[in-house]
């Protein structure tokens, strides 16, 4: 799962990338970041934990989320987004400042609903731009060669170009499956699905950002989701040992950390889940969409496993903790057979039978 941070200059982006992915990329309070950063987060998931204090695997392996963090894209400089970087993103994750710096003035005050909208609309512009000149290409292309592949992708862009003039982003204008799939090889922003975070004051910390800071416009749209994160402030959490960071962060009337916020909505907004294998190898949390079959999830572990499947040993992760080892879930009938069209659900433990 890769995912693109997006916003606007001196709204904390970067400390938000480096609070994601542990890094410690150089943020200058009075300069301008030019560089795209790329890091990978962990998904913090407590059942991995407890399914490795259990089997106490030679390797612990969470779940994993790409981010890529680009410049930030300044009022009407939208021709400046690094496309190549956010091409194979499946998600954008768009920043916006709710905290007060007296350092550096916010343009127009603080105001996270109207910062979100005129983000949106840069998108929309750089998509409208990129088809209307994919579009005059294709003119040229039809007089010349009869196709339909050539007639599909044109009816596809006509489909998308009028929402864009009246500035309603891809994401929601009801395209099809057939839609999407013939501009699949677009960088169309406004098309993939967006998480706001708003980034508050410490005083906002434990706030709902939605009611807090009027975002609801947002919240009602399909494939938008909102969340919250105090990125400086948290950002100390890396640095502390794991047994102080429930003090830290009921000190900021919280009970998780920013980033589980982050990535929990992201999981959502995918429609992912998170599967698991535990043995005395290995303990891993596996990403797969909702609705993943068993021979699917098998797949996605290696292509041997789906090829060879034969059944799947399923027992739901609260139960063979709770009963404390296979052979007792399998004792007491709660590890299961299934076949392939098993709809894995989100937390099962799964063990593949297999023959190649």
């Amino acid at each position: 799962m890769k995912l693109g941070i997006v916003g606007r200059p001196k709204t904390g982006k970067t400390t938000l990338f480096n609070l994601l992915t542990r890094s410690h990329q150089s943020v200058d309070k009075f300069g301008a970041v030019r560089e795209t950063h790329v890091g990978t987060a962990h998904v913090p998931d407590p059942r991995l934990d407890r399914l490795s204090a259990m089997f106490k695997p030679k390797k612990h392996t969470p779940a994993t989320v790409d981010f890529v963090d680009v410049p930030g894209i300044a009022k009407g400089e939208q021709e400046k987004i690094d496309l190549a970087a956010l091409k194979n993103v499946e998600a954008l994750v768009h920043v916006v400042r709710a905290f007060e710096d007296a350092d550096i003035p916010h343009e127009g005050g603080l105001d996270p609903a109207r910062d979100a909208k005129a983000l949106d609309e840069e998108l929309v512009l750089s998509d409208y731009v990129l088809l209307e000149k994919r579009r005059e290409k294709l003119e040229k292309d039809r007089k010349k060669t009869k196709s339909a592949e050539l007639d599909a992708e044109w009816a596809a862009i006509e489909r998308c170009l009028p929402s864009l003039e009246s500035g309603t982003p891809l994401r929601a204008a009801g395209l099809t499956a057939e839609e999407e799939k013939r501009l699949r090889g677009f960088t169309l922003l406004s098309l993939k699905p967006l998480l706001i975070v708003v980034n508050v004051s410490d005083a906002d910390a434990s706030a709902e950002p939605v009611a807090r800071f009027s975002l609801e416009a947002f919240a009602a749209q399909p494939h938008v989701a909102v969340a919250r994160a105090a990125a400086k402030i948290e950002m100390e959490l890396n640095d502390l040992p794991d047994e102080d960071v429930p003090v830290f962060l009921a000190d900021l009337g919280l009970t998780e950390r920013g980033v589980d916020r982050i990535l929990r909505a992201s999981y959502r907004l995918l429609g992912v889940q998170s599967f698991f294998t535990a043995g005395e190898d290995e303990c891993r949390a596996w990403t797969v969409p909702v609705g993943a079959t068993a021979v699917e999830c098998a797949g996605t572990i290696h292509s041997d496993l789906a090829r060879g499947f034969i059944r799947a040993e399923v027992v739901p992760v609260e139960e063979l903790l709770d009963l404390g080892s296979l052979a007792e879930c399998r004792t007491k009938g709660k590890l299961r057979l299934e076949g392939k069209e098993y709809v894995v659900r989100d937390g099962d433990v799964v063990h593949v039978r297999f023959n190649v």
